[in-house]
């Protein structure tokens, strides 16, 4: 970590360590202000949310409260850990354990975090106190006194104990004499320069805390939240609460833009106004003053620098900052005075200062510091990666001292901030990735520094990227033409997307090139994961901005300092003819082959020599000068994709010529994805594994010999369709025997693979031909593996000294060309003088295209023929049909192209095949069903294809037009206007010297203007044109309006998807898409453009591996262990990304939902408190957490990304469980309106989908309460069902019907009117009608529920009997009512009329399970729904279940879970005689339940009615 400290090596192992175990304390470095991030930040979320929750206070807690922590520091005995014996290789990665078992071979080391308090006095305020832990630093102390809001404007200072000054990086364990009630004082120290500029810095953030500038500016890992506006603070606030149980009337009112039916899709309500943001001026002006810096006789007296300060009052005034603090200095704009000015008052805090000069600024900063306080943790820190909004309100633009600085310096690295300077990125990735795995400890330090430097190596690069697009970064090469210069900024490689001198000419031109860095950085981030100890790889980030695609990376050391033959010393660099081979690069790649699946084989150079590689020959090995072994070029790692790569002489299967397959594509770089690879292998493993036991139960039955075809045949013949899945019904005829065989297999394969010769050979028989069978690698066991070079498109020409010459890459493939001969600049080489490598070039001869293999390897390159074709085949015959069938089952639910683009891939369905997807929708039995599907599909579709033509459009364009050019573009795509014209900019038509070309423009300072004649005609014939070549996709449409029409589509949701995908920034205002007489976008429209970024994203192993355990244990019913299991993820989580991550969402969202399940959805307030100031997570509450989950998913996902729509969806329930009616309506009313944006009316989503059981309907009769959150993905929640639940329990019967009504109308189009869940739906709408008193059409609804259920389940079925129980109720109502209208109608006004009864929820005499009545009643009972049985409907259909429990399944229940305790406890005390630090053993899943039970069943049991199905 020397380049991350700029510190000498023989102080860098220490402060490395001081600063990544800083990185990985408690929930992650949290970057609060730019002003106070250094990369030695630290500081946790919960010794900041200790203070927002109650500044100066400290929560007493008892040693038995304190929770048990994970040890992180990495400096425990050796003695506390006891790690598993290694793991054999296993072949495939096939063999790996599940989720749930317990077999990582990995302790978690737990202690005790005794926390204790200590005492700050700091100048100017009272004494407080503050509850620390042990494992803390004094530097976390530091950022929780920058936070807090009577400390935070203290920057430069130290902290004392008995008058010796603490280190910063010291843990407080460490130090002599810290205990309960110690004091610590805050002692102010001297300036220097870089400590008045971070003091500076610091200030402006805090003024600027509520400011949304930054998160509309995709500045600093800002970004938007809109939560609070919608719960008005925080969810735990117990006043809120209490008024949600008093039931006082609220405003159940939703707008009408949301109303089923609507036909409005505004976009103002997409980002609320926040009263927050209403800014509280403080100054009119700070910023730097044009006095800097101090002469040198100044600099003598102590001045560091000087500022200009506009008060609010008006009053201009020059401050200078000295070594001791601020005072006011006599200089004026135009008069140098440095002497102080009257009134002498000296600071060491410029607030104190600015206190004392301007009233305003006393009494605005203090309450912008109440505010900043009381918001939540995760609304202030920054995110890891930056989000970009595509929406922004028209801002003002203010004068911002701190903005102007860093526009205008390099920022390379902060390095205001490092005693250093320029950060040398590649020896920091490289060292991380050397850092200690040994134990959990070393790992999760490892993990957080390498996803550290990830993070921050992203946004250089970002920065770096649009530097180079916007010309603010000189080539290295600057002779060349644009589209061939190269770069280097910050120590960074950045290289265009263009086909430079023809490399790509056979490949595909420009498009090989473009979508060439796309490949590698799949490559690098493959072998991340694989992570072999020894290997290393670029840091690499591709970026696409304003038409270009840029590809940053880390440089290895001396690649620009060598010639080119002496550094690739693996791989080929011209395309297969020389190839070369290293010994220990073969034994690196051999140990990544196994998990990639990539098989190891033998190639033919140019002299017919042989030599061995483990990747494709695209591949390059170089040893830096640092000595590492580096590889790049990875953009073949994983196979060709057949059906889009036309071979001659080569047939594919029958499932691709049928398709339409092969279909040449526009490049020749198509690779299956690697999700696809690992199906298609273990599909073939359990072919293999069927074939064995087939082959061994006809031996047992009849002892004859293998049948020929399994003797004889090879992978053409009896594995020619081994793509069509074995179905469940394949194999029912035998499935008891074929269980059986199947674990014979397994054992039999195990026993051969290990060689020990205790397999007969008829057993050896049977393995060796299902391996030939499947196309097995190895006779002995399964093993399947890709040679990536089969069908390798390679080109040899002559003649290319030419493009060798200094400055052009030589590696023609290579989309970084780190190893390009450097230009004649700056080498001592003579200008225009060939690289050596490039005679040897200039040959002759032309050997046949392609890599070769020698004559030798004949058979297995045959073999891998068939293995590709069978490979392209099963990506049509079983991938998409099996994404089009869970789609039909909504077992997948996307909601816009971003989530469809995301279920096709983990399939391993690369994008161009979407058309197929589209075309396989349309033929489907189920299309209407699919509607939701082929309507996202369509989208996507067009506005990929849109995008595409827009990368092109866009390069031809100067940025002094690029306003008024993209809103040309978006008029002609999505305006109704029929003849748009484009406003070319003033200086275009005036400038008189625009014939002077300069050779040397940044690459978007065209002159070209063509971009101006376009038409929507013109354009959306385009994207008609680019849909058939790209996808095969036919669309009839030829304007945007007849697309919309013909497809569904929506106008606004077009305009999100283009712009999420381009990063357009665009204005928040309403459009006239429909209008004809003007255009819907002006100039003004268009307010930026941001990067579109694709980079690696380090994933925390350990954590992951907790949470799936977790998971898995929630879905056999022990919710207590998965609910420890889960936080114990979340923590190792928080250690390795910091507080804000999409996995950590995930984490938080399954843990609402246990503690929801729990009956922990209310009281959050104390627990909170208690939880924050003990450093834990667990036990907040539903609620608690579901908040947190929100928040970080609008942060890190989007303000309406689906999953912020499900997670909102969520949070709704949990308020209505505890009784924030109002702030649950908001919440499914800000989910309706988002879904609306992003799809429309008729999505799934919308309606209801889970009946009774909903998605973990097993465990009836004494299971657990069910969750159908067991995995990664969401649980499925209805808005509008929801919406008209919550309806129904506030008594808004009208408002309740319309959503009702809806999305009976939905379900009934997606799933069919005989489905279960549209019995579900009438019923619902049956006790809406019920309450409302007309029994007629509540019996009307109820019947076709009763029928429905009658028809699916049977007269006998529960759900069958409470309908019918229900339609009686009704009947009887029905009858009491009209006798007594009969009897108004009779008697007049003399009528006796019996009193109407209302009764209350579940009490009702309708309600079901009721008891039936012998008799009819005497007057008509109107039922007012309960929040209790609104609440159980909730339930249900969010797809949570109680399941009853009488009282003796309690008892019994009660016995087994002491049962199974003593026995953990015989059993620990037994394993801790045997060996004192053995892993405590997991229990063994039963199905019967969980500890965790006797809590949640017995408040089920309360109610027997609230089983659902």
């Amino acid at each position: 970590m020397r380049a991350v400290l700029g510190l000498s090596r023989g102080a860098t192992c220490l402060a490395a360590t001081a600063i990544l175990r800083l990185q990985s304390r408690g929930e992650g470095s949290c970057q609060l202000h730019q002003g106070t991030q250094t990369l030695l930040r630290a500081g946790t979320v919960e010794l900041q949310a200790r203070l927002m929750a109650d500044p100066g206070a400290t929560v007493p807690i008892s040693q038995a409260e304190l929770p048990s922590v994970m040890l992180l520091n990495g400096d425990c005995p050796e003695s506390l850990e006891k790690e598993g014996a290694a793991e054999p290789p296993r072949e495939n990665g096939l063999d790996e354990a599940e989720p749930g078992d317990e077999t990582t071979g990995q302790e978690v080391i737990v202690i005790q975090d005794t926390g204790f308090s200590v005492k700050i006095l700091a100048p100017g305020i009272e004494p407080f106190s503050l509850q620390v832990s042990p494992q803390e630093m004094v530097q976390e102390i530091h950022q929780v006194l920058m936070d807090r809001e009577d400390t935070c404007h203290r920057t430069c200072f130290s902290l004392h104990l008995d008058g010796n000054m603490l280190d910063h990086f010291s843990e407080l364990r460490s130090v002599e004499g810290l205990q309960e009630g110690s004091v610590l004082r805050v002692v102010e120290e001297p300036y220097t320069v870089r400590e008045a500029r971070i003091h500076v810095r610091h200030v402006r953030d805090l003024l600027k805390s509520l400011d949304p500038s930054d998160a509309f500016n995709g500045v600093d890992c800002n970004s938007l939240s809109f939560l609070s506006v919608f719960t008005d603070g925080d969810l735990g606030d117990s006043g809120k609460r209490k008024k949600g149980l008093e039931m006082d009337p609220i405003d159940c009112t939703p707008p009408e833009y949301i109303l089923p039916g609507s036909r409005e899709r505004p976009l103002c309500p997409l980002q609320p106004q926040n009263r927050d943001w209403k800014p509280l001026q403080c100054l009119k002006v700070l910023t730097m003053s044009g006095w800097n810096p101090p002469p040198g006789n100044r600099k003598m007296h102590g001045d560091l620098m000087y500022l200009f300060v506009v008060t609010a009052e008006d009053r201009q005034v020059s401050i200078t900052a000295s070594t001791r603090g601020f005072y006011l200095n006599q200089s004026t704009a135009y008069h140098f005075n440095p002497k102080p000015a009257s009134p002498r008052f000296l600071s060491h805090s410029l607030v104190e200062l600015l206190n004392q000069l301007s009233p305003t600024f006393k009494k605005n900063f203090a309450a912008l510091q109440k505010k900043r306080v009381q918001r939540h943790p995760f609304e202030r820190i920054a995110t890891p990666f930056q989000v970009y909004s595509w929406t922004a309100p028209q801002a003002e633009h203010a004068m911002d001292c701190v903005r102007a600085e860093d526009a205008y310096t390099s920022r390379l690295g902060y390095e205001e901030h490092i005693p250093g300077q320029t950060r040398d990125w590649n020896e920091e990735l490289q060292t991380t990735r050397e850092l200690p795995r040994k134990n959990l400890p070393e790992r999760l330090l490892r993990e957080r520094a390498i996803f550290k430097v990830h993070s921050d190596f992203t946004a250089a690069a970002t920065r770096g990227a649009m530097a180079v697009i916007d010309g603010n970064v000189m080539a290295i090469n600057p002779s060349e033409e644009t589209k061939m210069q190269m770069f280097i900024w910050n120590n960074i490689f950045f290289s265009l997307g263009f086909d430079v001198r023809d490399h790509y000419k056979d490949f595909g031109g420009d498009v090989a090139a473009y979508v060439a860095p796309t490949n590698d950085l799949n490559g690098v981030r493959t072998y991340n994961v694989v992570d072999v100890e020894g290997l290393y790889t670029l840091g690499t980030v591709v970026v696409d901005y304003r038409g270009y695609r840029v590809t940053a990376q880390s440089i290895i050391p001396g690649i620009l300092e060598r010639d080119q033959e002496q550094s690739v010393i693996y791989g080929s660099i011209d395309f297969g003819k020389t190839v070369v081979s290293h010994p220990r690069y073969l034994e690196l790649l051999e140990r990544t082959s196994r998990p990639l699946k990539i098989l190891r084989h033998r190639v033919l150079n140019d002299r017919d020599e042989e030599v061995e590689l483990c990747s494709s020959v695209e591949c390059k090995g170089i040893i830096g000068n640092d000595g590492r072994h580096y590889i790049l070029d990875l953009l073949r790692t994983f196979p060709p994709d057949l059906n889009f790569l036309p071979v001659p002489g080569e047939e594919l299967p029958e499932e691709c010529t049928r398709a339409g397959f092969p279909r040449a594509h526009r490049h020749k770089l198509c690779c299956l994805r690697q999700e696809l690879v690992d199906a298609f292998v273990e599909h073939r493993y359990l072919l293999f594994m069927k074939l064995a036991a087939l082959q061994l139960m006809q031996q047992k039955a009849s002892q004859l010999e293998t049948p020929s075809s399994l003797e004889n045949g090879g992978p053409s013949s009896t594995a020619s369709k081994p793509e069509d899945p074995p179905g469940p019904e394949a194999g029912s005829e035998e499935e008891g025997s074929s269980a059986s065989g199947l674990a014979k297999v397994k054992e039999l394969a195990e026993t051969i693979a290990a060689d020990d010769g205790t397999a007969d050979p008829r057993s050896r028989e049977v393995i060796r031909n299902a391996c030939k069978a499947v196309g097995s690698i190895s006779s002995t066991a399964f093993d399947i593996r890709f040679n990536p070079d089969i069908f390798s498109p390679g080109r040899w020409r002559a003649g290319r000294a030419g493009a060798l010459r200094a400055g052009a890459p030589l590696g023609g493939l290579g989309p970084g060309r780190l190893w390009a001969c450097p230009p004649s600049e700056h080498l001592p080489e003579a200008p225009g003088a060939v690289c050596p490598a490039a005679a040897r070039l200039s040959v002759s001869a032309l050997p046949p295209p392609g890599v070769r293999f020698p004559e030798s390897c004949q058979d297995e390159v045959r073999d891998q023929k068939q293995l590709l074709k069978d490979a392209a085949a099963f990506l049509l015959s079983c991938q998409i049909p099996g994404l089009v069938k869970d789609c039909t089952e909504h077992a997948v639910l996307p909601m816009d192209g971003a989530t469809l683009a995301e279920v096709m891939r983990q399939r391993g369905i690369n994008m161009r095949y979407l058309g197929k997807v589209l075309e396989l929708v349309l033929r489907s039995p189920a299309r209407q069903q699919l509607d939701h599907v082929y309507k996202i599909g369509i989208g996507e579709l067009i506005t990929r294809s849109a995008k595409h033509i827009f990368k092109t459009y866009l390069q031809g364009v100067e940025l002094s037009g690029l306003s008024a050019a993209i809103s040309h573009f978006l008029n002609c795509f999505l305006s109704s206007y029929p003849n748009p014209v484009a406003h070319l900019p003033a200086d275009e038509l005036l400038s008189k010297k625009r014939s002077k070309r300069r050779k040397n423009r940044p690459p978007g300072a065209a002159d070209n203007t063509a971009w101006a004649v376009m038409t929507p005609q013109a354009l959306w014939k385009n994207i008609c044109q680019e849909a058939k070549n790209y996808f095969d996709f036919s669309l009839e449409c030829e304007t945007v309006d007849q697309a919309v029409e013909t497809y569904g589509l929506q106008k606004i949701t077009l305009l999100r998807e283009i712009s999420l995908k381009t990063g357009i920034q665009v204005l928040l205002k309403e459009y006239s898409f429909d209008s004809r007489h003007k255009p819907a976008f002006t100039e003004e429209d268009v307010l930026n453009i941001f990067p579109v970024v694709k980079h690696v994203n380090p994933k925390a192993s350990d954590a992951f591996h907790f949470f799936q355990s977790g998971q898995a244990k929630v879905q056999q019913g022990f919710l207590k262990e998965g609910c420890e299991l889960i936080n114990e993820a979340l923590n190792l989580f928080n250690n390795v990304y910091g507080a804000m991550h999409v996995e950590t969402c995930a984490c938080l969202r399954l843990l609402a939902r246990l503690h929801y399940i729990m009956g922990d959805y209310a009281e959050v307030g104390l627990w909170h408190r208690l939880a924050v100031a003990a450093k834990a997570w667990p036990v907040l509450g539903a609620l608690s957490n579901q908040q947190k989950a929100v928040l970080m998913s609008e942060r890190v996902m989007g303000i309406e990304h689906p999953n912020t729509i499900q997670e909102y969806m969520h949070l709704a329930l949990y308020c209505f469980a505890s009784s924030q009616l109002s702030t649950a309506l908001s919440l499914l009313y800000r989910a309706r309106y988002l879904m609306l944006l992003v799809f429309g009316e008729d999505h799934p989503e919308m309606a209801l989908l889970d009946v009774s059981a909903g998605r973990g309907g097993a465990g009836r009769g004494g299971g657990p309460p069910v969750t159908g959150d067991g995995e990664l993905t969401r649980p499925p929640a209805r808005p509008q069902n929801n919406i008209g639940l919550v309806l129904h329990g506030v008594m808004e019967y009208d408002l309740s019907l319309r959503f009702l009504e809806n999305a009976l109308a939905v379900s009934t189009k997606n799933h069919g009117p005989r489905a279960l869940k549209v019995a579900l739906s009438h019923h619902l709408v049956a006790r809406v009608y019920e309450s409302k008193a007309e029994f007629r059409s509540a019996l009307q609804h109820e019947k076709e529920g009763y029928t429905i259920y009658k028809t699916q389940l049977g007269e006998d079925h529960e759900k069958t009997k409470e309908s019918s129980e229900y339609l009686k109720c009704l009947t009887q109502q029905a009858v009491a009512l009209q006798r007594t209208m009969n009897e108004i109608y009779r008697n007049g006004s003399s009528a006796n009329i019996p009193p109407l009864k209302v009764s209350l929820g579940r009490s009702g005499p309708c309600s079901p399970g009721a008891e039936p009545r012998s008799q009819l009643v005497p007057a008509p009972q109107f039922t007012a729904p309960s929040m209790a049985s609104v609440l159980e409907q909730l339930n249900v259909i969010n797809g949570i279940l109680f399941i009853p429990l009488s009282q003796k399944d309690l008892e019994n229940l009660k016995a087994e879970v002491a049962r199974r305790h003593q026995l953990q406890e015989a059993s620990r005390n037994r394993d801790k005689a045997e060996e004192p630090m053995a892993t405590e053993p997991e229990p063994e899943p039963e199905p019967s339940g969980a500890p965790e039970e006797l809590r949640s069943a017995p408040r089920a049991a309360k109610d027997p009615s609230s089983v659902q199905g």
